[in-house]
């Protein structure tokens, strides 16, 4: 039994919640997103949704505290037993210190995408609020325009996806995240790709990475 737990890093748009689901279906492990954690106790109104709640509308990052705690109660779950994909954590350094303590990471998977194509795709991405489900107006629609090719639920845009908010979150993962990839590269676990790729290249690309 495959017991795999991977971190993934890249810039808002990069494609990590598609690589991610990818990497799932591969290993059989958990994907654990805290974004959409965060979105979903915002949507039920939660005490932690109504403490975030403002943060997450304006692209800002949640404290090392509320997301830390977050985590360390996700991976006691049974279904991370067999392993997990971290989508979304740790978005800091510090975060990633915090974390060597309570787990050992096998490998940090970043996808590498330029500023321009990242404002692109986020400006064009559409979101599936019932299942999750992401999709790009322009490089990867639905089948059915406007609706969920997994759930057929109406698609929406989430606020933070307008090109103000998208650039803003563009740099603060520049400002506050990019330290993760010289971080775990020291660390020997790094596995950088090209997120320009097709996606069935990036992920060819990802798990000769993982299994070399």
């Amino acid at each position: 039994m495959i017991d795999m737990k991977l971190v993934l890093i890249g810039a808002p748009g990069a494609g990590k919640g598609t690589q991610g689901s990818a990497l799932v279906e591969r290993y059989n492990i958990v994907r654990i997103s805290t974004g959409d954690i965060l979105r979903e106790a915002v949507a039920k109104e939660t005490e932690l949704g109504k403490q975030v709640k403002d943060i997450i509308a304006v692209g800002g990052l949640v404290s090392d505290e509320i997301i830390i705690a977050i985590v360390k109660e996700r991976i006691k779950q049974d279904d991370c037993a067999n392993g997990f994909i971290l989508d979304g954590f740790p978005r800091t350094q510090v975060q990633a210190q915090k974390f060597e303590k309570m787990v050992e990471i096998d490998k940090a998977i970043y996808i590498e995408v330029p500023d321009e194509l990242l404002l692109d795709r986020l400006t064009a991405r559409q979101t599936c609020l019932r299942c999750g489900s992401t999709y790009n107006r322009i490089h990867k629609p639905s089948k059915k325009k406007g609706f969920c090719d997994v759930c057929h639920n109406k698609l929406v845009q989430r606020s933070d996806d307008t090109i103000e908010s998208g650039v803003k979150r563009i740099q603060t993962f520049h400002d506050q995240s990019e330290t993760l990839v010289t971080f775990y590269q020291e660390k020997g676990l790094l596995v950088k790709v090209d997120g320009t790729e097709s996606i069935s290249e990036i992920t060819n690309a990802i798990i000769k990475g993982l299994e070399q």
